[in-house]
């Protein structure tokens, strides 16, 4: 029999044997009355207990003792209690796990709390940011008051990225990644890429070093394959078709040579900034695709007169980078249009070509260097493949981004879509 129904059972028991002899004995209120006192009284002092039991952590090895239903209590209780303890241990065990593993990273974690108070830190963290055990609770940006990093917590945008440099070991850089997690909880992860950004200046160094050697034997190479064509001796036919092809490959190495170039000044030299005169300017680039394929084939639509923020002759490359490409991956007949204009959002240029058209598996991959689309064409398409990575580098530079949309055999636009807030107009030298 379960406990409550016993209790209901000696409750009707003891209130008829009460009622029996009341009857008998002419005393059936005040039986009922000390009947009902006991009772209390003993509820209320079990009452009591538990309560105690409860405030004292329900400890002990065993439950209290206890009849009727306080005993079904106290047991169910102690297995509550019990199975909490089991959770609360195996849950310790993982974080314990958790803590050792992170703390094995190489890279640097701190656990941060609502307002950017330090919950756990993990020894690289310790090392690379000079945080101790004792910094728990203090806020981070007053531990680490870079104005970069400062203003990256306060901005909230977590779904950038942001570099700085170790304040412990000034010659480390660290690239710094925040997680959002449960409750209000985020993840500080630091990785140590001094290495990586040692080796990328030694690219960016060894590229533009040995494009500037190459350029003086190419001139002077050049130069001599124009004297000897323009010498009177009459040269034999395969002596003619040398020179050709000499001049041809020589002209392909400048080209390829000065796209080095720029690349290296764009990665290396400071952002310039006035006010670009962006209908003028592809008013310049349409004259000069005309002049080059000697044909009408460009359309160009000006929907707004404003201009943009930034370096004229690195938007000038980019954008007849793109015209240069529409022109040569489209038929000789066929239009190729410009045109500028202002969205919601962003003031856009956009190339549109009736060409090939690029496969969807290539898009992702047509602006890294010298990646070019591996199909199969009647004719070969000079080129360095450096043109995108051009665009690409340029339009960073301007917090631009480069959208492309593409159509086998239809053609292709390449839409460079940059920010409202690089808006200018140039009116006598004054941006807006």
């Amino acid at each position: 029999m379960r406990s409550w129904d016993r209790e209901v059972v000696i409750a009707l028991l003891l209130g008829f044997l009460i009622t029996i002899i009341g009857s008998l004995t002419g005393l059936f209120l005040p039986l009922w009355l000390i009947a009902t006192t006991v009772i209390l009284m003993w509820q209320f002092y079990e009452t009591n207990r538990f309560n105690k039991w409860l405030a004292g952590g329900a400890k002990g090895k065993y439950p209290p003792k206890a009849k009727g239903i306080w005993e079904e209590l106290y047991h169910q209780v102690y297995l509550l209690k019990k199975r909490e303890k089991r959770q609360k241990k195996k849950l310790g065990k993982i974080i314990d796990q958790f803590r050792k593993s992170t703390d094995a990273l190489p890279d640097a974690a701190i656990v941060l709390g609502k307002h950017d108070e330090i919950e756990w830190v993990n020894t690289a963290a310790k090392q690379i940011f000079g945080l101790k055990q004792t910094d728990r609770g203090q806020r981070l940006p007053n531990l680490i008051r870079f104005p970069a990093f400062v203003n990256y917590l306060n901005e909230g945008n977590f779904n950038e990225s942001i570099v700085i440099n170790s304040p412990m070991i000034p010659q480390v850089t660290l690239f710094i990644h925040i997680i959002k997690y449960g409750g209000g909880l985020r993840l500080l992860l630091a990785q140590d890429i001094s290495q990586l950004r040692k080796m990328e200046q030694i690219r960016k160094d060894f590229v533009a070093n040995v494009s500037h050697e190459l350029r003086t034997p190419l001139t002077v190479l050049k130069g001599y394959l124009e004297t000897v064509q323009d010498t009177e001796q009459t040269l034999s036919p395969v002596s003619v078709y040398s020179l050709k092809l000499m001049q041809e490959q020589t002209a392909r190495m400048q080209h390829l040579v000065d796209d080095l170039l720029l690349l290296s000044k764009l990665e290396t030299q400071p952002k310039k900034s006035q006010c670009v005169d962006i209908p003028n300017l592809l008013a310049v680039i349409g004259q000069e695709g005309d002049r080059l394929q000697k044909t009408g084939r460009i359309q160009m639509t000006i929907d707004s007169r404003y201009g943009v923020m930034g370096d004229e002759l690195e938007l000038h490359s980019a954008f007849a980078n793109l015209l240069t490409n529409a022109l040569k991956y489209s038929a000789d007949d066929s239009p190729v249009l410009i045109q500028w204009r202002q969205t919601g959002q962003h003031l856009v240029l956009s190339v549109t070509d009736r060409g090939e058209g690029i496969p969807d598996l290539e898009i992702p991959r047509i602006t890294e260097r010298f990646y070019r689309i591996n199909v199969k064409r009647s004719h070969v398409v000079p080129g360095t493949g450096l043109g995108l990575a051009i665009v690409k580098h340029v339009l960073l530079r301007h917090d631009a981004t480069l959208h492309i949309e593409s159509n086998l055999g239809k053609g292709s636009t390449f839409s460079c879509l940059f920010p409202l807030a690089r808006k200018c107009i140039n009116d006598n030298n004054t941006s807006h």
